[in-house]
């Protein structure tokens, strides 16, 4: 089922059912005119089809990101990126339909329950993600989790953005707010390091264009505040994210395949969330939940026109 939220700015945000998909989310240019800004596909047999492919704007959890060997403290997970777990397993959020209740014209909420031994992660998760358009044409997310057993919980949403319409991002500019970077392996996996970015391709610290390929995540300088600030000089669009999550991972799209629907490096993913394989790492922030408490985390989307 279709859901749109609506704000009396005009913007409008859609989603479905089918792993909770924003497939449409529909902002004005400098000349008024409103566009869809996030990469989408022709009908829900695509998404299913193409799933573990994209993640195509979708909630992903119980763990965005890799977790190396697909296992953590003695539970086995699903390997479905050579020897390591991505986005949760093959059978992950993404691919569940979530029950939506509508709060008003601009937000709802939706709901999940991923029973114990879901996908090889230990406790009954039940989650809740609020999508609230708001009247400045920002779209707040908001993530809350709990569990009846100690589990790892890292979710985030994954649509990819195009603020132009156009077949590629040369006519972007990123910013990120981070001066250091969690350096990977061969396997995309942290190595534990964080270097400087500076004089490296890494650093986004000043507005420039996305001229190269990206799959790695920047540790914030300032969790609470700006993450990231994509813009578009053509259209005037600006998208700016705010979130509670210490690290943002930026993928340009690299690895869809040449000759699928979307094409490769056509838009960008700026996924806020913890660090990849946390759970195997106690030196990063953890991602740990326990009964009795509540996970929570917020991420804000505002569209500006400059």
């Amino acid at each position: 089922m279709s859901h749109v939220l609506r704000n009396a700015a005009g913007m409008s945000v859609r989603f479905v059912d089918l792993g909770g998909i924003i497939t449409h989310i529909e902002v004005p240019d400098r000349d008024g005119r409103f566009a869809n800004v996030v990469a989408n596909l022709p009908d829900l047999d695509d998404y299913r089809r193409t799933s573990r492919t994209y993640c195509l704007g979708a909630l992903v959890g119980r763990y965005a990101g890799r977790i190396a060997g697909a296992r953590y403290d003695g539970h086995v997970l699903p390997a479905n990126e050579g020897p390591n777990t991505l986005h949760g397993g093959d059978d992950a959020f993404d691919t569940r339909d979530w029950r939506v209740e509508r709060i008003d014209e601009a937000a709802a909420r939706l709901f999940l329950v991923s029973p114990d031994g879901d996908q090889g992660f230990p406790g009954r998760l039940e989650v809740a993600v609020t999508y609230a358009l708001l009247p400045d044409n920002a779209l707040r997310i908001v993530y809350a989790a709990t569990t009846d057993a100690p589990t790892v919980v890292n979710l985030t949403q994954h649509s990819y953005f195009n603020l132009g319409g156009e077949p590629d991002l040369s006519g972007h500019r990123l910013q990120l707010f981070a001066r250091r970077r969690a350096a990977i392996d061969g396997m995309s996996i942290p190595t534990g390091d964080f270097p400087d970015v500076a004089g490296t391709k890494f650093d986004f610290r000043r507005p420039r264009p996305i001229d190269a390929d990206f799959d790695n995540s920047w540790l914030l300088d300032r969790p609470g505040g700006l993450a990231a600030r994509l813009s578009h000089p053509a259209s005037g669009r600006v998208l700016e994210v705010t979130t509670t999550e210490p690290t943002c991972h930026m993928y340009n799209a690299i690895h869809f395949p040449a000759d699928g629907p979307l094409r490769p490096r056509s838009s960008i993913a700026l996924e806020t969330q913890h660090l990849p394989d946390s759970p195997n790492r106690p030196d990063f922030p953890s991602t740990r939940l326990l009964p009795g408490e509540t996970f929570r985390s917020e991420t804000l989307w505002r569209f500006l026109v400059v």
